[in-house]
Parts: C-alpha cells; sequence; structure tokens
C-alpha cells in the first residue's frame, strides 16, 4: 500500500517529517486493531482521503490558534483528534468516546506514539459536558456524529466563550442550518461560516459554530435527550 504522505501529497498538509512517521505508524496500528474490533468500516483504500486528509485539511484554514485545548467528541477511532494532536504537539487534545474498547485502542496508540498531549476519556458528552471539562476548551470538534442541532447541544457546552465548535458534515449539513442556528441560540452560541473542504468527489464541509457566552445550566440536557427531541426543531 502507498505510504499515506504519498497519497496524500495533493492536499499540501502542514506536517513535518515526525508527524508524518507517527501518522504511519498510528495507520498501520490501527490496520491491524481494525482486524480484532469494529474501529471504523472506511475501507483500507479510502482512509488515507476520508479519515487522514479530511481530519487534517482544516489546519490549512487558520481554525487553530497556537496552543489550543481541544475536545473531540464522540472520536471513535480517534478521527480527527488523534490526526490533529500528531500534527499540532502545542494543542491539548482530550479525545472523548463512549465505548471502552475504543478508548483502551485510543490509549494505546497514545502510549505507542509517546503523544504527552492527548487524554483519553471514557464517557457520553450530555454527562461529561456537565462536570470538569465544561467550558474549559478552545475548540470542540465532532465528525459524522449527528444533526446540527444535536451537535450544538453536545458541543457547546464544552467550548468556552470565544472559543468555536467545529463540526465536520456532509452535503446534508445546509438542510440543518436553520436548525442549527435556534440550537445554537439556546446554548449561548452562533452559527458560523461553513467552509467546503475541496475534497475531490467528495461534498465535505466545516460548520462553524461560535460561542459567543455562557451556555445555560440546563443544558446539556440528559443522555439520550439532544438526539431524541433535537434543540430547534
Amino acid at each position: 500500500m502507498m505510504p499515506l504522505k504519498q497519497s496524500l501529497e495533493a492536499f499540501a498538509l502542514p506536517l513535518d517529517g515526525a508527524a508524518w512517521e507517527k501518522l504511519e505508524r498510528f495507520h498501520a496500528f490501527l490496520l491491524e486493531q481494525n482486524q480484532l474490533m469494529d474501529l471504523t468500516q472506511v475501507p483500507d483504500k479510502d482512509m488515507p482521503v476520508r479519515h487522514y486528509a479530511d481530519s487534517l485539511l482544516p489546519l490549512n484554514l487558520g481554525l487553530f490558534p497556537q496552543g489550543s485545548r481541544v475536545i473531540d467528541v464522540g472520536t471513535g477511532a480517534g478521527f480527527p483528534g488523534l490526526p490533529l494532536a500528531i500534527a499540532r504537539a502545542d494543542m491539548q487534545v482530550v479525545l472523548l468516546e463512549s465505548m471502552r474498547k475504543r478508548c483502551d485502542f485510543l490509549k494505546d496508540a497514545a502510549a505507542m506514539l509517546g503523544l504527552s498531549n492527548v487524554d483519553v476519556v471514557t464517557g457520553r458528552a450530555e454527562d461529561m459536558a456537565r462536570g470538569a471539562l465544561r467550558e474549559r476548551f478552545d475548540l470542540a470538534l465532532a465528525r459524522a456524529v449527528a444533526a446540527l442541532p444535536v451537535l450544538a447541544e453536545y458541543l457547546l457546552p464544552f467550548v468556552k466563550p470565544g472559543g468555536r465548535a467545529l463540526c465536520w458534515k456532509g452535503p446534508a449539513v445546509k438542510e440543518e442550518i436553520p436548525a442549527g442556528e435556534k440550537a445554537c441560540a439556546m446554548l449561548g452560541g452562533e452559527m458560523g461560516q461553513l467552509i467546503d473542504l475541496k475534497i475531490p468527489g467528495r461534498s465535505h464541509y466545516i460548520q462553524v459554530m461560535e460561542k459567543v457566552g455562557m451556555t445555560p445550566k440546563k443544558y446539556p440536557r440528559k443522555a439520550g435527550m439532544p438526539a431524541k427531541t433535537p434543540l430547534g426543531d
């Protein structure tokens, strides 16, 4: 199989040699462990673009200030948070995932790669955003997790005022924006720009949500409620 760096040359990703080497090691570990447990269903040949380019292209957009504290909510097999932590050692990245076996995989990967800027937390967004992690982050991220109104309730409670939530979304995002705007307004946020990642053959976007005030204490609602009865509908 072609090395990741070669597969991704066209995207001009801002990684140094050490980061590329760690990314290759993580990818090899992911392929190996994916044989043993359900980490990702993306075919091996599509992973360079669908996992790595998709995760790392936003670094070219000026969305990640130096020294940012970042939380990746529902990180799954570590995307986008783990490649971002590899690319940017200056950022502190929390990987939040509710499935313990995936968290074990992520802890093993971070230890293997010597990523001292990564913490793995097992739990659901609705529970974790009510405790010590509430409004602690410059950026909260989610990739292919839920519709915009649901993402707003998952992400904005983690973000401190002046920070941002970044939502990786497919083409359905455009229909979700009106309800997403209403949800953001209830959560101390407002809808920001929609950025096309310009991946050939794919319609993939980053929807930015700006955190302009504090999130009311009643949000997020208890686990399961945001998805069952989304705000803004």
